[in-house]
């Protein structure tokens, strides 16, 4: 359950009169705007393999789209951006105490948001020391304004084995309920390996773009053998995947997989993937977001067409 413990009621009232209209509008203009390519399908989901709860293809990433604050233009999109989100089916929001001013970002939407919002709310830990990680995770808890944390990760792998044991005892008490690792950097492969290894995770959030495959060979298929929900970050490489592909035209076959955009092509090549469980670009455009969910909806890519991007890549 999502709270404001801590929180004045004059402060979020005057948040809640900043962005509600907003939420409103967005609900109203997207009430009378067909679904695009979707139709009036459900967003397709995947099993956590540890738990086979089931959660959707498509999330969002919070890194420098929710960096900001409130009376700042961008702030005033980013409800739409999460009517989106859920308006299409998808609930994983991804966020860290490393992205800035984010997690308050989110924390102060999510309890203005109208209804309750389905949020899978994960985030991490990024410090060195046990007592600093349980202050770091604490206030968390309190910028995510909530009781319970989805998905707890150990960023870029900083310190996991003094934090493990926390999230541990921390998922058996109930305050989490998914424990995970990150990394973004081919450099750390060895060491995400090992520990996929020797550790029993419920999630890898890893990078895996069109353009940036390594994880592939050894990483993906060990997430496969092991029963590990994987969580691609950075889908479009950075950002550099999707200037080279801009003006390309898209191949003759994406009406057969429900696309009409390199975004949603560039994401679904990601889920044709077997071990992939959820992307998350990140964005604080609602337009980019609503087509980023196309991605979920509609049949996978075969091998062959998969193939045929890797070659278009060259």
């Amino acid at each position: 359950m999502r709270h404001t413990e801590g929180y004045s009621r004059r402060r979020l009232l005057t948040l809640a009169a900043g962005v509600s209209a907003v939420f409103t509008l967005h609900r109203a203009l997207a009430t009378a705007t067909s679904s695009s390519a979707s139709g009036d399908q459900t967003m397709q989901t995947r099993a956590i393999p540890s738990s086979s709860e089931l959660l959707p293809l498509v999330g969002l990433g919070t890194y420098r789209g929710f960096d900001v604050a409130p009376g700042e233009t961008a702030y005033k999109q980013l409800p739409a951006v999460l009517d989106e989100l859920f308006r299409k089916g998808g609930t994983l929001i991804d966020s860290s105490p490393m992205y800035g001013r984010a997690e308050q970002t989110t924390g102060e939407l999510l309890s203005i948001h109208q209804p309750h919002s389905p949020a899978f709310l994960a985030t991490k830990v990024w410090t060195r020391g046990r007592e600093e990680g349980i202050a770091q995770m604490e206030q968390s808890f309190r910028l995510l304004r909530t009781e319970r944390i989805d998905l707890m990760q150990i960023h870029n792998l900083l310190d996991w084995q003094t934090h493990l044991p926390t999230l541990r005892e921390w998922k058996e008490q109930g305050r989490i309920r998914y424990i995970g690792i990150t990394h973004y950097t081919p450099s750390a492969y060895d060491e995400v390996e090992a520990l996929l290894k020797a550790e029993p995770l419920d999630f890898l959030q890893i990078n895996y773009a069109l353009d940036d495959r390594g994880v592939e060979k050894r990483i993906l298929p060990m997430c496969r053998e092991r029963g590990v929900a994987v969580i691609c970050n950075r889908p479009f490489g950075g950002g550099g995947l999707l200037a080279r592909l801009k003006g390309k035209p898209l191949p003759a076959w994406v009406s057969d997989v429900q696309v009409n955009s390199w975004p949603q092509l560039a994401l679904k090549f990601l889920l044709s993937h077997p071990a992939v469980t959820c992307v998350i670009p990140g964005t604080g455009n609602p337009r980019y977001m609503a087509d980023n969910a196309g991605a979920g909806f509609g049949p996978m890519l075969t091998d062959a067409q998969r193939h045929q991007l890797i070659a278009l890549l060259g």
